[in-house]
């Protein structure tokens, strides 16, 4: 069965209302920037429509041809059950980090990428309609002529980026076993540990030569992002500090700034309602799933009523 025809007979409705929103679907998203857990720069999310964003789910949980796709245990993004803090963890008993980043993680992923890979995966050719759906529903136009990639903000992206990062998963791990290095994945964010000195500062150049020999997606580091850490400094992991006693913390800065903010929220909201309170509020609602003695800290000083107000703002 086709997706459209799997889609008329999920949706009830006539094919050619089915083909009108597969045709229309890359442009049905709406852009908007947000500031980034780290409070420098902004990132461009692309939200699908409501009907886009409900028919990406139905697609990716029931139809076949999306159905388990291979995800490496060394992806620690987007899983159930898995968070920031358990990536953060897996190297807390190692003395020396190696973190990297990819460029345009998102937008460097296409949908020939995700052909190849259910091909590959699934064992099978498919068809030109197959592949026009596929690409069409899961990937979107920034602008009118330009490529289709995958964003930042559709239902899909993650399950999609964690399995066609599969091939690079299984090579670097492999690498990494070989040399009693510890590797972990949170999307585009890479960590490697050991307690083993120097080794680190040859895997930059294994990575690199990794994604030149798998096929897809085609992916960058950028170079400005590759740091090596070792312990007695802050070693950071996607935005978590491991201490010198392997405890995972948000980190003593971090505290200050939230801190601070938060003081200032308490004088009569002297905060920016644009940029300022929703960063407080999504780093609060974080800082509950990651260090919650934290939030009670806050909330014994300030009061609950006031940390409530702001989380729910």
């Amino acid at each position: 069965m086709s997706i459209v025809d799997f889609l008329v007979e999920k949706l009830v409705v006539p094919k050619s209302i089915v083909e009108t929103l597969v045709l229309t679907a890359p442009h049905r998203y709406k852009t908007y920037e947000v500031t980034k857990r780290n409070g420098k720069g902004k990132r461009e999310i692309a939200q699908p429509s409501k009907e886009l964003k409900y028919i990406q789910r139905i697609v990716l949980k029931e139809f076949d041809l999306m159905q388990n796709l291979p995800i490496h245990d060394s992806a620690m993004a987007y899983r159930k059950n898995i968070g920031i803090q358990d990536n953060a963890l897996m190297h807390k008993d190692n003395q020396y980090l190696l973190k990297m980043d990819f460029s345009n993680f998102f937008p460097s992923i296409v949908p020939t990428d995700l052909i190849k890979h259910i091909e590959k995966y699934k064992g099978l050719k498919l068809d030109e309609e197959d592949i026009k759906c596929l690409s069409r529903l899961f990937f979107y136009t920034k602008e009118k002529g330009s490529g289709l990639v995958l964003s930042i903000g559709a239902p899909s992206s993650p399950y999609i980026s964690n399995t066609l990062m599969y091939d690079f998963d299984i090579l670097l791990q492999k690498k990494c076993e070989q040399k009693n290095i510890v590797y972990s994945r949170y999307a585009d964010d890479l960590t490697l540990s050991t307690n083993v000195p120097k080794i680190l500062f040859d895997f930059p150049a294994v990575v690199n030569g990794i994604l030149k020999e798998i096929l897809t997606p085609k992916l960058l580091i950028n170079d400005s992002k590759t740091v090596f850490l070792s312990k007695g400094t802050n070693r950071n992991v996607t935005g978590l500090v491991i201490s010198n006693e392997g405890k995972v913390t948000i980190g003593r800065d971090k505290k200050r700034e939230i801190k601070s903010m938060v003081y200032k929220y308490s004088l009569s909201h002297q905060l920016d309602p644009e940029s300022e309170i929703p960063y407080l509020k999504g780093y609060l609602n974080y800082i509950n799933g990651v260090e919650p003695s934290f939030l009670k800290s806050l909330e014994k000083k300030y009061g609950i009523d006031l940390i409530k107000l702001i989380r729910n703002s």
